[in-house]
């Protein structure tokens, strides 16, 4: 029994890799979206194209540095490195939001 359960649970942890794989590939895709579509010359709003083209490529990097040393048997200074960098991650998607949302409300008091 413990080990369909480890091996259950290893299977879960590689999913949230592959989910952040996912995230990765499809904030590029949207950065390259965007940009093709400004050369257009269609308008779009600066700052939800801002957050659209880096939250997902910042949460997915954090989802797979978040898991894969450890399943790969990382040393422990290796597993810490990387926290450290995913609590960086974490700061920077908060600074973002709250950049974000000091201009909606902003931009409402304004209107």
């Amino acid at each position: 029994m413990r080990i369909e359960g480890d091996v259950m649970l290893r299977f879960m942890d590689w999913s949230v890799v592959a989910m952040g794989c996912v995230l990765v590939l499809g904030g590029l895709g949207s950065r390259r979206w965007e940009r093709t579509r400004v050369r257009k010359d269609e308008r779009s709003d600066q700052d939800m194209r801002f957050l659209w083209a880096w939250l997902p490529l910042l949460v997915g990097v954090g989802m797979i540095c978040a898991r894969v040393p450890g399943l790969l048997r990382a040393p422990h200074l290796v597993i810490e490195v990387f926290d450290a960098l995913n609590f960086g991650l974490a700061v920077t998607v908060l600074g973002l939001f709250l950049r974000l949302g000091c201009r909606c409300l902003r931009a409402r008091g304004t209107a």
